[in-house]
């Protein structure tokens, strides 16, 4: 348990201190639309009152795609209150149809279960079999239904935001999750920064056993 606190309350420090000093352009895994993220949210088809949970939210601009669709439960979750405020300036009087939580998630206790749990990019900075396991465990018991994972890939850069990250290819992202979800679906995406250089993401999207 201590190492789990020490790494939230550096994470956090790190993650405000990003946030306090950057603007989005500056930020690589910027995106003006996340299109895989809403393709694969779309195509399960979950009716417009599901809970949704965007882990890592920070400042992205799912949520803004995923009012304009009509959903009415969202929460965002980030460990950076700066990130989320930056979302809640962006959003103005639409904020305040957000839930909005400031967590590690390594620290979340939910109230209920989620519909859908996306999570773009967060899973792949919880490096050690602790906070893996830890990480899975909190979603298995959160998740009614869904679950949209994005991380880095095998052909990923080694290291985000100056922080180490964990690759996965297809299968290991698969087999990761494989004991409680069944696939749905699973691809490769190449993000463009903003600095005009390519990530390479895999996203897989599960449904519960």
């Amino acid at each position: 348990m201590k190492k789990l606190i020490e790494y939230m309350s550096e994470g956090k420090l790190h993650w405000d201190q990003v946030y306090r000093a950057k603007s989005p352009e500056q930020m690589s895994w910027t995106q003006a639309v996340p299109q895989t993220s809403l393709d694969l949210i779309r195509n399960l088809e979950i009716p417009k009152d599901a809970r949704i949970v965007d882990i890592g939210g920070g400042d992205s601009k799912l949520v803004d795609f995923l009012l304009a669709d009509g959903y009415e439960d969202i929460t965002v979750l980030d460990i950076s209150d700066k990130a989320l405020n930056k979302a809640k300036k962006r959003l103005g009087s639409k904020a305040a149809k957000v839930t909005w939580i400031t967590s590690d998630i390594i620290h979340f206790s939910p109230e209920g279960a989620y519909d859908l749990w996306h999570d773009r990019a967060v899973f792949h900075f919880l490096t050690t079999q602790e906070q893996i396991e830890t990480y899975i465990h909190i979603a298995v018991g959160s998740i009614r239904r869904y679950l949209v994972m994005g991380t880095f890939s095998e052909q990923g850069p080694d290291k985000c935001s100056g922080l180490p990250i964990k690759k996965y290819s297809k299968d290991e992202l698969q087999l990761t999750f494989v004991k409680d979800f069944n696939v749905t679906a699973c691809i490769l995406e190449d993000h463009r920064t903003p600095f005009d250089t390519l990530q390479n993401f895999v996203f897989c999207s599960f449904e519960k056993k």
